[in-house]
Formats: C-alpha cells, structure tokens, sequence
C-alpha cells in the first residue's frame, strides 16, 4: 500500500465551523511530512495478514519482505507445501534478487497479474478495509504516526479476521433467481 504520508485523510463526517447552513469547510491540508509504503502478505483461506513499513520500493526493501512473509507463513512440515505469491508487474517485484529469493525457496511460486486487472488480486479488497480502519478521518503530524495507526488496525484485523471468497455475496445484497428474467407487471391503462 503506498506511498502513505503523514496527511489528513477524509471521513465519513463533514466538519462544520458553525451549525448555520453553509459549505462544509475543513483546512487544507498538503501532507508534506514524511511519507514512505506498507508490503503487505494476506492469507484469503484464514484472513490473516502481515503488513510492514519500508521507506521505499526497492528491491532490497522487497526481499526483506519476502523473507518476513517466508518466517510468518507456517512450514511445510505444519501444512502449507506451496506458496503463491499473487504481485503486480513492478520491476522491483521481476529482480534478480527475487528470483535468487525463489530459487532459495522452492515452495513459493510468482503469480503475476496482468495490466489493470488489480481486481484479480485479493489483497487489494483488503487494502482497502486497512485504510478505512488505520487513516479515515485522522490527521498525522508524522510517518510514525501513520506506522503506528496501520500496525494497530493490522493487529485489530488479525484479532478478528474471518476468511475472504472470491463471488461471496455481500449480505445487503439479495440473491436473484435463476433463470429469465420477468416483465415487469403492467397494468392497462385504457379498456
């Protein structure tokens, strides 16, 4: 998730400065005061997550994470044979660093996503529940802030995660029936 900075982030609420009726005003505010990205590693089939902050996307930055995830995800003999690892076309995410990282770890396998087709990955749903826990509606002085918020809101996720399905419904939505659909029912005007 990046780049994050120490900003204001909207809310669900306006802020009023009078309880007379006028536009809702709130101080602009530019944000320029640190700034840097969250790697992050989701497990749809449990709900768990791993998220950690670098000051940069660098190859090096990345196979540090790479490595984390290796520690966090249980081992083979606990269960878990392969590892798909669903990233973007990044170049840093195509190095020789990552593919030395896979070679070293023969479980894990690099699916990558085609161009505009974020949707195909599940962490990105994810991502944005995260921000809607960590950033909506707080303003940050400083990027430690902003560390501080995203590890509280990813250690809040893990205490109450649930597992993530592809075509789930949500539950607002209700099901339609099978089969064609039907003419509206009309009734005559003229007789």
């Amino acid at each position: 998730m990046g780049p994050l900075s120490a900003k204001s982030y909207p809310g669900t609420q306006l802020v009023r400065t009078e309880p007379t009726i006028e536009r809702a005003k709130q101080e602009i505010d530019y944000g320029r005061r640190g700034k840097g990205y969250f790697f992050g590693a989701f497990r749809p089939a449990t709900g768990e997550a791993l998220t950690h902050p670098y000051d940069g996307r660098t190859i090096k930055n990345w196979v540090d994470f790479l490595e984390r995830t290796e520690a966090w995800i249980p081992s083979q003999e606990e269960g878990v044979s392969r590892v798909y690892a669903i990233v973007d076309n990044l170049n840093v995410h195509r190095a020789t660093d990552v593919l030395l990282f896979s070679l070293a770890h023969p479980r894990w396998e690099f699916v990558f996503t085609h161009k505009y087709a974020a949707y195909l990955n599940l962490i990105e749903p994810w991502w944005k529940i995260l921000r809607s826990l960590a950033l909506k509606g707080r303003r940050f002085e400083t990027w430690d802030e902003v560390i501080t918020a995203v590890e509280k809101a990813g250690e809040y996720w893990n205490r109450h995660k649930h597992p993530f399905r592809w075509g789930h419904r949500r539950r607002h939505r209700s099901r339609r029936k099978p089969g064609l659909a039907q003419m509206p029912r009309a009734t005559r005007m003229y007789e």
